[in-house]
Formats: structure tokens, sequence, C-alpha cells
């Protein structure tokens, strides 16, 4: 016996749990501690791409689209409205919408929300209703005999508003909104200095971690505790480290894990200052897919002279040659082969193996199709 799912409809807004504007760890998060509703979630992307769309398909009535960039929920599809596995019913302003009991219709579509524009569908701001007959089932009907007030709603469709009214391109960004409030925006990596963090909503003061400055104090009164604390304890990169490194086996450094930013910052046992910065782009398929949020960095080159106001960058929808290349000219180091699954028997993944290229004060980890999914800097 199935419980019923309710689920209140707020056009351009959401349903239920489910928030526009919401980022994609968020909404996984939410999915994992609700799996008596949504045993099966199938999470769809395109692999070569880093800013793919993603749909997570959650049988049998919901399917989530994602913006690419930003990671965040940009439009609910509805369907399947009578599927009793589990019974969906829908509200609109604390009235029923829909039910196993209540079948919706083209005449209560216009009765509880009024005219519209006409048009295959019926579309209002932040949402629609799609109207798909079953040839296969039903006796077909000329245009005279069939009433189209009956017309049954097969899918509903939630998007963000935009500012004319008309509904937002499935491709585009969500544009900022209330969920975002307090969420990173964007991070600007300076390479040997630190990484200046920018927060929603536009125009918040952003905050800057330096590398050896900023201490371990300072993260928490800015950012809050962190999510975990991980003390280091996995040396096997020392073998690398130059003989001249003082800290190469340096003892009781650990890590504050910001999971809900995309960020690591590795503090130092001893002076308890930030020693290092991992920032996560979060790409799907990989090993660390969904450990962390998406980071949106960018690394910032330096200014041609001094009235330059905006300096270079590269972001991490980049390939990795063009990274590279901004970060080195002169060519690309050998690299390294890390396999995040080693550790975890029968794992299985599109792009369980990744690439390591150090620089000085840097390192990127990239997929064999060359996205760059973490970069470190130190």
């Amino acid at each position: 016996m199935f419980s019923t799912l309710d689920m209140d409809v707020r056009p351009g807004s959401g349903l239920g749990a489910f928030e526009i504007g919401t980022s994609l760890w968020n909404v996984l998060e939410l999915l994992r501690g609700m799996q008596h509703f949504f045993p099966q979630v199938d999470v769809k992307y395109d692999p070569d791409t880093p800013t793919t769309p993603i749909i997570l398909h959650i049988r049998p009535h919901l399917d989530l689209l994602f913006s690419g960039y930003e990671q965040r929920l940009h439009t609910i599809s509805v369907k399947k409205l009578h599927d009793p596995h589990p019974p969906l019913t829908l509200t609109y302003k604390h009235a029923v919408l829909s039910s196993n009991e209540e079948v919706l219709r083209k005449v209560g579509v216009s009765r509880m929300f009024g005219p519209t524009y006409p048009g295959d569908d019926l579309r209002y701001p932040g949402i629609s209703f799609g109207f798909e007959e079953d040839a296969r089932t039903e006796t077909l009907k000329t245009p005279a005999q069939a009433d189209v007030r009956q017309q049954e709603v097969k899918r509903i469709i939630i998007s963000q508003k935009s500012a004319d009214g008309e509904q937002r391109d499935m491709l585009d960004d969500v544009a900022e909104c209330e969920a975002m409030d307090g969420e990173l925006s964007q991070a600007v990596v300076k390479i040997h200095e630190g990484v200046t963090l920018h927060f929603h909503p536009s125009g918040s003061e952003p905050l800057r971690v330096l590398l050896g400055i900023s201490t371990a104090q300072d993260l928490t009164c800015d950012l809050g505790p962190p999510l975990r604390i991980h003390y280091k304890e996995d040396d096997r990169m020392t073998i690398h480290a130059r003989a001249t490194q003082g800290d190469a086996h340096a003892d009781g450094d650990y890590f504050y894990n910001y999971q809900q930013h995309g960020i690591d910052f590795l503090i130092s046992g001893a002076t308890h200052a930030v020693k290092k910065v991992v920032l996560h782009s979060n790409v799907p398929g990989t090993p660390l897919f969904q450990r962390y949020k998406r980071c949106p960095w960018e690394i910032e080159g330096w200014p041609e002279d001094d009235e330059d106001e905006f300096p270079p960058r590269r972001r991490f929808t980049d390939r990795v040659e063009e990274i590279q290349h901004f970060i080195a000219p002169g060519g690309a180091p050998p690299s390294m082969i890390l396999n995040r699954t080693d550790d975890e028997d029968g794992l299985q993944l599109p792009s369980a193996a990744t690439r390591l290229f150090g620089y000085d004060g840097v390192i990127l980890e990239a997929t064999e199709s060359a996205q760059v999914v973490a970069v470190m800097i130190f």
C-alpha cells in the first residue's frame, strides 16, 4: 500500500518540497531523506559536456531539469497524474487540483487559473498544462465531435517566471531568487594567493581566503562551521614532494569540508592557517559527483598593466588544455593517473580514472574527456 504524495503547486516557484533555483546537490540530499516516496531516481546527462543540463527522473511522476552551468533546478515536469504508485494529489491555493479521484480537465484549469492565450497547451506565467491524447486507446474524433473543454491534462510544467511573462528557455540559467541566498555564486582563484568567494544575493560582501594567512577560526566565523572535519591521513602524495618542502610530512593537518559550497580547506596542524584550497566542479559520472555542490570557480591571471581592470580568466567550463596553456604557455607537464575507485570494490563509473597535472602553486584534476573536476591551490 502506497502513501499518497501530497504536493502543492506554486507557479513560477516550485512544487511541494522542490523549489525553483535550488541546487542539484541540495535536491539529491533531500531525495535521500524521502526514499519511502522516491525509491528510484535516474540521473540523465551528457557525459562529454561539463555544462550539460541534468535531468532527475523520479518515477513515475516527476522530471526535474537542472541548468547546465550552476546546476540549479530550472523546470519541474509532472506527468502520469493518476499512476497509483504512489498516488499523487496536487493542490493549488489549498484547493485540490488533481488526485486519483479528481481528474484535471481543460475546463477545470480555466476555472481555477482564468483565461489565457490560445495554443495547444494552456500557458500561464510560471506554469503550463499539456494534453497528450493516446490515439491507440481512444476512438478518433473529429473536432466537431470532441468536447475540447473535457480534455484531460496529462502533464504540468512549472518553471521560473521571466520579466516579460514568457517561459524561460530550457538552456538558460535560473535567475537569482530567494532559494539561492547565502550560496556561492563565484569563486575567483589567484594562484599563490588564495580565493575570493562571492555569494548570492548580488552585492553581498565577498570573502577572501588567503593561503598562509586565513585561519580555521576565520573560516568558522565567515562561513560557519564546516559540515565535516577530516584529519589528513593519506600521505601517498608526499613521495612526490620536493626535498626542500619542510612540511611535506607535517603531522596534525586537517581538512575543513564545506560540501555545501564545493570547497575543502587544508589547515595546518601547527599554525591552523589555510595551506591548500580544493574547489570541486561536481561533474556527473565522476567518483566525487554529489559529494560536493558545484563550485563555480575561475582562475584569474595577472593584469597586463596597472589600468587593466578585467584580468583574463579561465573557468571550470573550459577544457583542461585551455587552462594549462593559460597557466603555463610553455607546455603541459607529465600527468599522474588517479583512480578514486581503487578503494571501492565493485564500483564502476564511466569517468573513474582522472589525471593530475601539477604546476607551481596549482594542481588540476581532469577526466579523460578533458573536463576539470577539481582545482587545488597551495
